[in-house]
């Protein structure tokens, strides 16, 4: 709907695309997610270095915090989708990267004492 010159009954069109590429992303995430919890049940279970069990925890852990983080990510990027902005950029990634590099940083050390 094209809009008046008053302001009002303004609506801007929101690409479908921009909506499937955002839900894509979040599916993105839950496979991370998932992948983090599966390696960390197989550490849990098949850890037999002093400690592995903690790391494997640790990646349980993260791959529930990354399933919340792409949910977060992705309900407001949907919102900004549908006003008609750009997203704001999140911690999430960081936060995610973090957490997987300290955790392989741990399993290393464990390993090698």
């Amino acid at each position: 709907m094209p809009a008046d010159r008053s302001g009002q009954g303004q609506h801007l069109d929101t690409d479908i695309r921009f909506m499937l590429a955002n839900e894509r992303t979040l599916l993105a995430w839950l496979r991370t997610a998932l992948s983090l919890e599966a390696a960390g049940f197989a550490l849990i279970t098949l850890a037999h270095i002093t400690g592995g069990r903690v790391v494997g925890i640790g990646l349980v852990a993260l791959g529930s915090i990354s399933a919340l983080i792409g949910y977060r990510r992705y309900r407001s990027s949907d919102r900004a989708i549908r006003r008609g902005v750009l997203p704001v950029p999140g911690r999430g990634p960081a936060l995610l990267t973090m957490g997987i590099v300290g955790l392989s940083v741990l399993l290393l050390v464990l390993a090698v004492i």
